[in-house]
């Protein structure tokens, strides 16, 4: 796989993370005109929500829950350890989610769960927003997101590198476009491993600008050592 230079180009809130436990039983530059497409067309995946074959099953189980509940799953991981966690993270369509809200989630998938029953270990139900320096999962989240600065990780090496850091420039048809240092490249939705936003102070602002949009005046301060950098859960189960 080779990189496809494109081109160099809303803000959205972000919001402020909450969680709620709930312990469990169970190369080519353009010049101005349309980018050309050389490699030959690829499917793209609906989303990063689950990667595992067990989260993708948790997925399907709790997905329609939190839907009919008014909300959007963004990403599911059944994490490893000596008790699983089992780790969600929600938002309402347009962005954000309450403290309560997130209880509200964790009381009715807790229920689903406990009647379908797919994990036979004992495990933690977490359920938390997406956070300031949210997960990317979605393709959508890369048009919500433009201009902002990311980190993407590929699942495999793309002309010798696999993790690339700029600003998000949108997305045309299937492809993820990042402005790196070389230029803009396309990024196959399909190649990404991993991606999420990057704390910035221009960020932080938008949140807090969000936040009292929304009528949310409390004064809170940010510990920026609670963001971590990206990285490959490997604690999921896989079949």
């Amino acid at each position: 796989m080779g990189l496809r230079f494109v081109r160099p180009g809303p803000i959205c809130p972000s919001t402020a993370a909450c969680c709620w436990l709930w312990p469990k039983r169970s190369t080519e530059a353009t010049t101005g005109r349309a980018p050309v497409f050389l490699c030959p067309e690829i499917p793209v995946p609906m989303d990063l929500i689950a990667k595992t074959a067990i989260d993708r099953r948790l997925a399907e189980i709790v997905s329609p829950v939190i839907a009919d509940m008014g909300f959007e799953l963004v990403r599911l991981r059944l994490m490893g350890g000596q008790t699983k966690t089992l780790q969600i993270m929600a938002e309402r369509p347009d962005g954000g989610i309450e403290v309560d809200e997130c209880a509200e989630i964790s009381t009715a998938v807790s229920a689903t769960l406990d009647v379908e029953d797919p994990v036979s270990d004992p495990y933690t139900l977490e359920v938390s927003s997406p956070g300031i320096d949210r997960p990317l999962t979605r393709l959508k989240d890369f048009e919500t997101f433009e201009g902002y600065e990311a980190k993407i990780e590929t699942a495999e090496l793309i002309d010798g590198r696999k993790r690339f850091k700029g600003v998000l420039a949108g997305v045309e048809g299937g492809e993820v476009l990042i402005n790196i240092d070389e230029g803009t490249v396309g990024l196959h939705f399909d190649w990404l491993a991993e991606a999420k936003l990057v704390l910035t102070d221009d960020l932080i602002r938008e949140m807090l600008r969000a936040r009292k949009a929304a009528g949310n005046t409390s004064d809170e301060t940010i510990d920026d050592s609670q963001f971590d950098d990206i990285e490959t859960e490997t604690g999921s189960e896989e079949d």
